[in-house]
């Protein structure tokens, strides 16, 4: 092959780079609703299994907050009708953590800040069909 007709491939993270993850806007990280965020801070009194959840959450929560595309993009005939009419989602996004364990995300955005929305984590026996 000609070395001047060899195309590059880019990879999805790049692609979603050129436009939608773009270095200069702001990523940061919420909590669907507030029983959410109770039940991750409640991990922290929890026995070793819940400690150790709360471990793999933030490291989720920080790789969301570096790159909030890095979970797995779940099509919309996959998405659970709760999540759909409980939070308005038009998109969602799975992080899968250790021991089987999965967080549920979806994005929000605008044109200077992406926020990751957490809506659950559960364990592979509770969330089979994604």
């Amino acid at each position: 092959m000609d070395v001047g007709t060899k195309r590059s491939r880019k990879t999805e993270e790049e692609k979603s780079g050129d436009k939608v993850n773009r270095p200069d806007r702001k990523k940061s990280v919420a909590f669907a609703d507030a029983n959410m965020k109770e039940a991750f801070e409640k991990l922290r009194e929890g026995k070793f299994e819940d400690k150790q959840l709360l471990e793999f959450l933030q490291r989720a929560i920080e790789d969301l907050r570096s790159n909030p595309f890095c979970g797995i993009r779940i099509p919309s005939k996959l998405w659970p009708k709760e999540y759909v009419q409980k939070y308005n989602i038009d998109n969602l996004f799975k992080y899968n953590l250790p021991n089987a364990w999965r967080l549920m995300y979806s994005l929000r955005g605008s044109e200077i800040e992406i926020i990751s929305i957490i809506l659950e984590w559960t364990d592979h026996k509770e969330s089979c069909t994604l």
